[in-house]
């Protein structure tokens, strides 16, 4: 079974990574057949627009008008370097080369030659090919040049794909453009221009970059046998170039699939082997460890049975140590909250202390010596001072506030949907009917939005905890906006039965351990912060309600 498993699983990889990397070779050479399909086209669009530009030339025009060409080749050589062209030639109406960016052209006649008398025949740009006596292709984009009416010359300019073709031989790829005529007008092996493609083919390459014949192929599996060709296989992929008819064909081998895939397949077999040679030697081994297995294993159970009856111990005296901790960790919550106010209230209020300590000192001694309005100045100090204290204790009733304010636009609405997506495990554990009444436009307000999902969160937990005894326990939220934004919070509890100390510190209505009393305290210092306004009381029909009032953003700000 072993043996037949290692069998399938390399079969099946041997099938998988050959179709795999044979489609990776594929699809490269799509990705670059359509990177030179993109830079022929590139190449010839930005070269198409230059004699429609330079036929409109003024000096261009002048020269030919008045027959004066002794500036325009130095004008036609300015603009040769920026535009990449192989070359820019000027004819005159009889097709004699009156400027050019190559000076050796300078006087020749075509006025015979294709792009001249195409060009003398539309008023419209002119693409033509030509076949070199030497070897290669030129392309030339023609167009005929006016003055007031009339024909005056013609403007050509050559097109510079030899360097295409550069680029193609520098790659693995063989590549070819062929017209629409399927004659071979750009390749990168250059014996094959002006062939037809079946004839290219079938002609011995020259050393190159590409030094081989080429079969034709579609497909890695299965191969014809005349598919390789010097122990290689290639890859023959077409696309239409949208220009003139043209197409470009490439040339893809398949080099390094085979090694690739062997190279995993050794990797495999080797892991097999491996794994067989473990199988042998835990088999082995399996049979000597299984006798002082049973004689460890009945000593273990023992061992076990004690380690057990010691653990249940353990827990029960766990569990009774636990009941006691969790009673003072309640207690130890309020007085934590209490240390850290007073902390902060004598670090506060250390320095006036100690200046009120001062001042009184030097009001007694001004007393005794008889020099009362002194001393009454040392009392104002006093005074100022007190009033200073009573500052920072207002500001210590908001210190659950942490940090800069960081205020922006804010959506009521969002930060309601946050607040009872956060409380929804307890409204699920609870039952609770939640009825929410918000406005089907955003209702903005500027100001913190983690700060007013506090209040909003704080409110609920208010709410839940104020209908623990009803046995159908309900909350309404209504968010409302006008004037102001009001977003209200009312429950069907027992109300509120002192709403004067309702937003001091530490009062509270709950049992000892389930809150300190500090969260409407917080919860106001936060909404006045917003510039906003807390207030409470008892419904018409019973339960506590709730009421925010806040700022509507202008719509200046908001814009800003």
């Amino acid at each position: 079974m072993f043996i037949i498993t290692a069998l399938c699983v390399i079969y099946i990889t041997n099938q998988f990574l050959t179709q795999r990397f044979t489609e990776t070779t594929r699809n490269r050479a799509e990705v670059r057949l359509t990177l030179y399909v993109g830079n022929l086209i590139s190449e010839l669009q930005r070269n198409s627009i230059v004699p429609q530009l330079l036929a409109r030339d003024p000096e261009l025009i002048r020269a030919l008008s008045g027959n004066d060409y002794t500036s325009s080749t130095q004008r036609l050589l300015t603009f040769v370097d920026e535009i990449g062209a192989a070359s820019i030639m000027l004819y005159d109406i009889g097709g004699r080369v009156v400027a050019a960016t190559d000076r050796n052209r300078l006087g020749e006649s075509h006025g015979s030659a294709a792009y001249f008398v195409d060009a003398r025949r539309s008023n419209d740009t002119i693409f033509t090919s030509l076949q070199r006596e030497t070897a290669g292709y030129q392309f030339v984009y023609s167009r005929q040049m006016e003055f007031q009416g009339n024909t005056v010359g013609v403007i050509a300019v050559e097109v510079d794909l030899q360097k295409l073709e550069r680029g193609w031989a520098s790659s693995l790829d063989a590549v070819l453009v062929a017209d629409s005529e399927r004659r071979i007008v750009l390749a990168s092996e250059p014996r094959w221009r002006g062939m037809i493609e079946e004839d290219a083919l079938a002609v011995q390459s020259a050393p190159s970059a590409i030094d081989r014949a080429f079969r034709l192929t579609t497909d890695w599996t299965p191969l014809p046998p005349d598919a390789y060709l010097g122990g290689q296989a290639v890859l023959r992929r077409e696309q239409r170039v949208p220009f003139e008819g043209w197409t470009i064909v490439s040339f893809t081998p398949y080099t390094s699939v085979r090694e690739r895939v062997n190279g995993v397949l050794a990797l495999e077999i080797m892991g097999f082997a491996i794994l067989l040679t473990g199988a042998f030697w835990v088999g082995s081994r399996k049979t000597e460890n299984r006798a002082l297995f049973f004689q460890r294993e009945s000593a273990d159970l023992r061992a076990l049975n004690e380690r057990l009856q010691q653990e249940i111990a353990e827990r029960e005296k766990v569990e009774k140590t636990l009941e006691v901790a969790e009673q003072s960790l309640a207690q130890s919550s309020k007085l934590a909250v209490l240390g850290e106010m007073s902390a902060a209230v004598s670090h506060e209020l250390n320095q006036p202390l100690a200046a009120m300590k001062t001042y009184l000192a030097g009001a007694r001694l001004l007393l005794t010596r008889k020099r009362p309005e002194e001393a009454l100045s040392s009392f104002q100090r006093i005074d100022d001072l007190i009033d200073r204290m009573g500052a920072i204790t207002r500001q210590l009733k908001s210190y659950a506030r942490k940090g800069a304010d960081a205020f922006e636009a804010v959506d009521a609405r969002a930060c309601v949907s946050t607040a009872l997506s956060m409380m929804e495990p307890q409204l699920k554990v609870r039952d609770v009917e939640i009825t929410r009444t918000l406005p089907n436009a955003p209702v903005m307000i500027y100001g913190d939005r983690l700060r007013l999902e506090q209040v909003i969160i704080n409110l609920l937990r208010n709410a839940l905890d104020a209908t623990k005894a009803e046995g159908r326990p309900a909350v309404d939220i209504i968010l409302a906006a006008g004037e102001t934004v009001v977003l209200t919070v009312r429950d069907n509890g027992e109300g509120i039965e002192d709403l004067d100390a309702l937003f001091e510190p530490f009062y509270t209505t709950k049992q000892p351990g389930d809150g300190v009393g500090l969260g409407l305290a917080i919860s106001s210092g936060i909404i006045n912060d917003l510039g906003g306004r807390l207030t409470a009381r008892n419904g018409s029909t019973g339960g506590a309600v709730f009421e925010v009032q806040l700022p509507v953003m202008q719509e200046k700000l908001a814009a800003e």
